[in-house]
């Protein structure tokens, strides 16, 4: 892909690990003749961006030790005190549990990982944003940030303080000349559950949940998020349509890509109830529902 929309450009993109979708945009933005820091929490995963000749830097979105010291590497690789262009805030993690029976704990790392720590890679950076005269920040939220799917509510709540964090942050740097995107994905092919702490030990519905009666398919309704994954457009294919917007030298303030996300999009038109039903339906929550009842009575 040619870069016909801007200069070249410096780009960081968090959460690099392989077959996931930040990879993919490195790869991208790296084709297209970009300088590119791809980073990730563990190196050794950083490795094939590595032999494709793309910078790769540590980075534990979750530690400002770490933070400060991507900061220090990326200033000390742009050259002649140019400014960092792009800020990709794209790690993430996903956890899937009725609300009732969540692990608090698990709930705040997720907090901690998908909104928290993105505010705190873009206070570190900003400095190096404003020196960029097109400065761009993107938040990745994905199309869960507009939806109540049962069994994926912290994630989606997740997600949702992220967008609604991106829609306030625009507005609030605009005077600064820096653009803030929302990006959001639907299904893209992915090695989510591989590159996923959060799913290390399964999400299990714990013993002597109100949902026992129905745990298998509970279970099985819990695991759809992954088989999703599997059934939306490449990462290749969704990180050249998303680089391409993002390279725009006005680039849409929301960004959607992925299977199913321009329905996503049309659906904020329908009454609440539609969605609520399509909901219903792809979790199987009417069938859980009737084991859960005859187990009552």
């Amino acid at each position: 892909m040619a870069s016909s929309n801007r200069d070249r450009v410096s780009v960081l993109i968090t959460g690099c690990s392989p077959g996931g979708m930040g990879a993919a945009l490195a790869i991208a933005f790296h084709e297209a003749g970009h300088q590119v820091f791809a980073t990730a929490r563990n190196p050794t995963k950083l490795q094939a961006l590595a032999e494709r000749g793309i910078a790769t830097v540590t980075l534990d979105i979750t530690s400002t030790e770490s933070i400060a010291a991507a900061v220090a590497s990326v200033t000390s690789s742009l050259k002649g005190g140019k400014g960092l262009d792009i800020l990709v805030n794209n790690a993430a993690g996903s956890y899937a549990m009725p609300v009732v029976d969540i692990s608090l704990d698990k709930a705040k790392q997720l907090f901690e990982t998908n909104v928290w720590s993105h505010v705190a890679v873009t206070q570190a950076f900003l400095p190096l944003l404003l020196k960029s005269e097109r400065p761009v920040i993107v938040n990745h939220t994905s199309v869960g940030s507009m939806a109540a799917v049962p069994w994926q509510g912290v994630y989606n709540a997740s997600k949702a303080a992220l967008a609604m964090l991106t829609d306030t942050m625009r507005m609030e740097l605009s005077g600064f000349g820096i653009r803030v995107v929302d990006l959001k994905t639907g299904g893209v092919k992915t090695n989510i559950i591989d590159n996923n702490n959060f799913h290390i030990e399964g999400d299990k519905l714990p013993e002597g949940s109100i949902f026992a009666p129905a745990r298998e398919a509970v279970q099985k309704a819990i695991g759809q998020e992954d088989a999703h994954a599997w059934q939306g457009m490449t990462a290749e294919q969704w990180a050249d349509e998303v680089v391409g917007l993002l390279l725009k030298r006005n680039p849409p303030a929301v960004v959607w890509k992925g299977s199913g996300a321009f329905m996503s999009r049309i659906a904020l038109l329908f009454p609440g109830w539609v969605m609520e039903g399509v909901a219903r339906k792809i979790t199987n929550m009417n069938a859980i529902e009737e084991v859960i009842r005859a187990s009552r009575k």
